[in-house]
């Protein structure tokens, strides 16, 4: 017998118990589309957590003071050293308050932060409107400001805003630009913040000749390890430690940090598939569950076929691809649904549809093999069944 007969007759066998094939099925489409939709939303976090990382800076360096040094001595000589390092494509020395910025009437308050001009490139910003900080501004502590995204738009400001007074902590500061937003909310929001010179916050806001923090771009990603070992040596020197002495400061790769958090989210992904595919073989058992009681139902029909015929193998088939068929259109019908709930929870989530082909392949394939495994002992049981006994079961 064909395959296309075969299929014909599941088909046929599938219309006359509609009901019992749904129920049958919808164990097979809640695994499927809890597969789909939980490895959607694993891969969509994924993705999301590397575009924020990625776009903190490139191929960036963070050094920060050790936690355990009694003082911060990061400097801005220190930063000009690490400036002369080979492989190094900019250094953005930052110090950082939180102060009340007001435009007119309106007012807010957010991070000011006092840098140089390399602060674009290192941490992966974009001037919307106006310019950035030029050196003169910072080699003359000038009372210019550049404005975030978040920033501007709580403060009522916008393209036609750029050359207008506003004012930082009581002192008035000119906007000379406005950057592109990056995206972010809460604490840590990357547009919600005023960046002016970095001399103006330490003559008026931050007293002393620290940094709290030293941004670094290596240009050639292949050397960030190198230039992370050079920046090391170079600070150890500077800072007159011994070589026994533990470092006084830290120095983040950006890099390293992207590889671990997408190595925890690839696992939480398969963590999640593995979870949600618990359900799929649940489905696959009822699969088994309803083609036995199918077997025992169609004894006489079996046994008439084998009558006139019908060998063990073609019974079989028959029962092995009436099981395909009701794994395969379950596991079409869960990756629609899959899909369209990973569609819903990435709009809320704010990461959008993430669609990986390979994800669907994996479904069907694994419908497919429910099928097989699921279905090939009911219909062994099919095919064994002694014409003769059959034919009498009442």
């Amino acid at each position: 017998m064909s395959l296309f007969e075969l299929l014909r007759l599941a088909l046929s066998r599938l219309r006359t118990s509609r009901l019992r094939a749904a129920l049958t099925m919808l164990g097979v489409i809640i695994g499927v589309a809890s597969v789909v939709a939980l490895v959607g939303v694993g891969q969509g976090t994924t993705s999301n957590i590397t575009s924020r990382l990625a776009g903190l800076g490139t191929n960036l360096l963070t050094i920060t003071p050790s936690n355990g040094a009694t003082t911060n001595k990061l400097s801005l000589d220190d930063a000009a050293a690490i400036a002369k390092l080979p492989s190094i494509g900019g250094v953005a020395p930052e110090i950082s308050t939180s102060l009340a910025v007001t435009a007119g009437r309106t007012s807010t308050t957010t991070s000011v932060v006092g840098t140089t001009p390399a602060y674009p490139m290192v941490r992966a910003y974009e001037v919307w409107q106006g310019t950035f900080l030029p050196d003169a501004a910072v080699d003359h502590d000038l009372r210019v400001a550049v404005l975030g995204a978040t920033t501007a738009a709580d403060l009522g400001l916008g393209a036609s805003d750029v050359g207008t007074e506003i004012t930082v902590g009581g002192l008035p500061f000119r906007v000379i630009g406005i950057l592109q937003p990056k995206g972010g909310t809460g604490f840590q929001n990357p547009d919600d913040q005023v960046l002016v010179p970095i001399g103006v916050v330490q003559d008026h806001w931050v007293a002393g000749t620290t940094v709290r923090t030293i941004g670094v771009s290596v240009a050639d990603p292949a050397q960030m390890t190198a230039a992370s070992t050079a920046i090391t040596a170079l600070l150890r020197e500077r800072h007159d430690l011994a070589a026994t002495a533990t470092a006084d400061f830290n120095v983040f790769n950006q890099t390293q940090l992207l590889d671990a958090a997408s190595s925890i989210s690839a696992t939480l992904t398969l963590l999640l598939g593995g979870i949600a595919s618990i359900s799929l073989i649940v489905g696959g058992i009822g699969i088994m569950n309803i083609m036995l009681v199918s077997v025992r139902e169609r004894t006489r029909e079996i046994g008439v076929r084998k009558a006139v015929g019908a060998r063990g193998r073609d019974i079989l088939a028959q029962f092995l691809v009436e099981a395909l068929t009701l794994s395969l259109l379950g596991g079409l019908i869960g990756i629609v649904v899959g899909l369209a709930v990973s569609a819903g929870i990435g709009q809320l989530a704010g990461w959008g549809f993430t669609f990986n082909p390979a994800t669907i392949a994996a479904a069907v394939l694994f419908s497919l093999a429910v099928g097989v495994v699921f279905g090939v002992w009911p219909a062994r049981q099919a095919a064994r069944l002694d014409p003769i006994s059959a034919l009498r079961y009442e």
